[in-house]
């Protein structure tokens, strides 16, 4: 009994120990993990870091790669070009804050690879490493992220990993392939966003150009993805997230060995990684395949067809039909040397990748192509131009040098504007007009051929369109009720809507067009939900990206909150507030169009641990003064003066260039006259950002959105939610700041992933304001144009008073962290109705 006794035991001490070793995600500077089996593991089991070696090499690498696949999918090598060679490895981190990889552990001889950072390491600093669920190894310096793999991606892109260029300190992202499947050491293929021109990413093949996104940036494909573009003075990066936030939805954009880009989607039914696209693919794919001033015809995928664009011909006779990319084009003999000295035009190129953009010029946003037609035409130095979508923003891209690298497609692709003389548009506008005359035949006959089938077709669709008109007439009546003046004063557009015709100027859609831009609501086009129901991603038949909000019958958001939201936004315009707009009052369930914004919600963002980082100081103080600017439209500028009611973070959508615009108008009301306050017995919003006397009383004015927007500052600055705060044993993020402010350590509520960035005296200056802001006495709080002034300028701020609460706990801010607190309470839309 004795022996069976220790066996157990010691099998218990070894299970005990198993799970220690697999199963923690940190590593602290008095800690190592060795090769004989150690890992660390994400939080949520999704990725491991430990020893791995490749194929049947014997060599042995560091790495991360996807936890509890069948397939060994490594992700990340730290010491690629540095194998461990008939030893043992052992990571270990020293006291100085570094990361290192020893062979044989012997640490003072053979040190393999290292994150070799340098910093002034005081006594007291503390270094972990840590990896995260998204894939990052991350190591913190006091909670600041001092260094992270994403910064040094190998031959896989995932989720929240930056291609580009630091600006600053120059340092490049890019990822690189394997030499081998048995080597993952640096192979010859590199994939580069390059800042020349108009940023574009371009695979190299050694220090040769081999491949390039001809559509910014992968525009067919990246319709499934939320991503970022960052263009300014300090950085250049491209950044991307899935739609949805399904954790176990495993993808990756892989570099392999042959030099092909692969987009793997991960098949839980197959077990394997299936491949959703790859580039290059075909033989016109490849760089510069036609050589100068040439195009390649992509109609059949495995054989070169090279074209010369207008004004230019072959230069030698053999090379006429300019197969398999050989011979070059030239000029034409008859063509001034510059085609637009004598401003004739330019000929049309459809459904074309836009030339090589390293010789490009971005001339401006929102042009058309009138505009860019007279830019390109007053330098005569100017050979194409093309209206392009780069990263959400279109505008007008001109040539100056060479075309190169023209590829044209069968469906996807631009309209490319090459500058022509008079001889050459006489060319090809006598072209254009026999292939016109050619399919005006070819289309007589099929409509004589078709015409029973159209009356047929035109009998069922008269049909339907009569019930559809009934369905939405009976909408309508209930939307915008004619010659009801009962109900027009009850709703929130009392004062627009008396005296008028009651419509506003939206665009209505059929439930078809809606439903074909959301591939049938899929859910994997799915990108947010509330209680009102979902929002999906969605794209127009013309290419424009729009988010769609889809009422569920049980939504709490009913009739009057849908009627509010169309009669109200859609007259309203400002930077700082999404545009809606249209709606579809078919079926059962209403339904918003918006403008899509590429980076969701804020607190999408700023509540993530990875997406964070991207959020520095800067761009948090422009999102706390845009929000300012929005509110005071509301408030002040706009015809109608507007209360929003449910100012929060998620509310709050971000652009392409992380411009924050206000969403969510349900629940807004309109003050009439010079009435200052309202009182309702219907309290709706969420706790956490409601005024103390709206969610106590029902009493509502401008100064509870004054209110919620302080709460949205201080959630900005500090990264952390006000109902979600259990830190410290303070129950909301506004008694912590408060009490800190009290005792002269605002600065500590500072969120790590700014620590960098941040301007002190801005940052407590920013601080102070919210602090007015949540004031406990309506009176003391400021307005939203006293807020804008002070955000904007340099001048004393008054002390501020206790902050307002529904709840109320004594605090003290000197007990340790880590004390158990209470639960947090949920940030939910509530809809509440008062005793009175």
């Amino acid at each position: 009994m004795d022996a069976l006794f220790l066996l157990l035991h010691s099998l218990a001490l070894l299970v005990f120990h198993f799970r220690i070793v697999t199963s923690v995600d940190t590593l602290a500077w008095n800690q190592t993990i060795s090769d004989d089996g150690q890992l660390l593991v994400s939080k949520d089991n999704l990725f491991a870091l430990g020893f791995f070696s490749s194929g049947t090499s014997s060599s042995r690498y560091l790495g991360i790669w996807y936890y509890g696949l069948p397939d060994q999918s490594v992700i990340w090598v730290a010491n690629r070009d540095s194998p461990i060679n008939g030893s043992f490895g052992v990571l270990s981190l020293n006291r100085i804050g570094d990361l290192i990889l020893y062979s044989n552990g012997d640490q003072e001889h053979s040190v393999v690879w290292s994150t070799n950072v340098s910093m002034d390491v005081q006594a007291d600093d503390t270094f972990v490493a840590q990896l995260l669920d998204s894939g990052n190894f991350v190591l913190f310096r006091g909670g600041k992220i001092v260094w992270q793999s994403f910064y040094y991606p190998t031959n896989s892109v995932l989720e929240g990993v930056r291609l580009g260029l630091n600006r600053r300190t120059g340092a490049e992202h890019f990822i690189s392939s394997w030499k081998s499947t048995d080597d993952p050491g640096t192979g010859q293929y590199s994939l580069k966003l390059i800042a020349g021109g108009s940023p574009q990413f371009v695979l190299y093949k050694g220090a040769n150009p081999y491949w390039r996104s001809c559509r910014w940036p992968w525009r067919k494909y990246a319709y499934a993805y939320n991503y970022t573009f960052v263009n300014n003075q300090d950085e250049l990066y491209f950044t991307y997230f899935q739609a949805t936030e399904d954790l176990s939805r495993r993808i990756r954009l892989v570099l392999d060995e042959t030099g092909v880009v692969r987009n793997l989607k991960w098949s839980e039914i197959d077990g394997k990684w299936k491949e959703e696209w790859s580039a290059p693919k075909y033989r016109c794919d490849s760089y510069g395949q036609c050589g100068d001033y040439r195009k390649c015809n992509s109609s059949n995928e495995n054989k070169v067809d090279c074209t010369c664009p207008p004004g230019y011909e072959p230069k030698l006779l053999k090379d006429r039909t300019l197969e398999d990319g050989e011979g070059m084009c030239v000029k034409k003999q008859q063509v001034s040397s510059l085609f637009c000295e004598q401003g004739e035009g330019f000929v049309k190129m459809s459904k074309v990748s836009v030339p090589d953009n390293s010789n490009a010029v971005w001339l401006g946003k929102n042009m058309g192509n009138h505009q860019c037609e007279q830019e390109c035409m007053s330098n005569y130095s100017c050979l194409a131009y093309a209206s392009v979508d780069v990263a959400g923003t279109t505008g007008c891209l001109a040539w100056y040098g060479r075309l190169m690298d023209s590829l044209e497609f069968r469906e996807d692709g631009y309209d490319l504007y090459v500058c022509a003389d008079a001889l050459e548009l006489v060319e090809y506008t006598s072209e254009s007009n026999s292939l016109m005359e050619r399919k005006e035949m070819l289309a007589i006959l099929a409509a004589t051929v078709s015409s029973v089938w159209a009356v047929i077709v035109l009998l069922l669709f008269l049909r339907k369109r009569q019930k559809r008109r009934a369905v939405k007439d009976k909408w309508s009546k209930r939307i915008f009720p004619l010659n009801s003046f009962d109900h027009n004063k009850n709703t929130l557009m009392a004062d627009e809507l008396r005296g008028t015709s009651n419509q506003v100027d939206l665009a209505f859609y059929d439930l078809c067009t809606i439903s074909a831009a959301t591939n049938n609501f899929s859910l994997d086009n799915k990108i947010g939900k509330g209680g009102f129901g979902i929002v999906y991603k969605g794209q127009l038949p013309d290419g424009q990206q729009i988010a769609v909000k889809r009422l569920s019958k049980n939504s709490r958001q009913g009739m009057k909150e849908f009627t509010n939201e169309v009669t109200l936004i859609a007259k309203l315009q400002h930077r700082n507030l999404v545009k809606l707009q249209g709606c579809c009052i078919e079926g059962e369930e209403p339904i918003l169009i918006y403008e899509y914004l590429v980076n969701k919600s804020l607190d999408s963002s700023l509540f993530d641990q990875v997406r964070s980082v991207s959020l520095d100081w800067r761009k948090r103080f422009d999102i706390i003064v845009g929000i300012a600017r929005g509110l005071l439209y509301l408030h002040q500028d706009s015809r109608l003066r507007i209360i929003h009611r449910d100012l929060k973070t998620s509310n709050v959508l971000l652009d392409a260039e992380m411009n924050p615009k206000i969403s969510d108008f349900g629940m807004a009301r309109i003050f009439e006259g010079d009435q200052m306050q309202y009182e309702t017995k219907r309290v709706v919003g969420t706790y956490g950002y409601m005024a103390p006397e709206y969610a106590v009383f029902g009493t509502f004015s401008v100064k509870s959105d004054v209110f919620s927007f302080g709460v949205i500052v201080l959630e900005i600055i500090s990264g952390k939610k006000n109902n979600d705060f259990d830190q410290h044993l303070a129950l909301s993020l506004i008694g912590y700041v408060w009490e800190l402010w009290r005792n002269d350590r605002a600065l500590e509520v500072i969120d790590p992933a700014v620590e960098e960035s941040y301007l002190p005296d801005e940052a407590l200056r920013c601080i102070q304001i919210a602090l007015l802001c949540v004031q406990e006495d309506v009176m003391d709080r400021p307005t939203m144009l006293d807020v804008v002034f002070l955000l904007n300028n340099d001048m004393p701020l008054p002390y501020p008073r206790q902050p307002g609460s529904i709840f109320h706990r004594t605090y003290n801010p000197n007990q340790l962290a880590g004390e158990e607190g209470p639960n947090s309470v949920n940030t939910i839309t509530i809809t509440t109705t008062l005793a009175r």
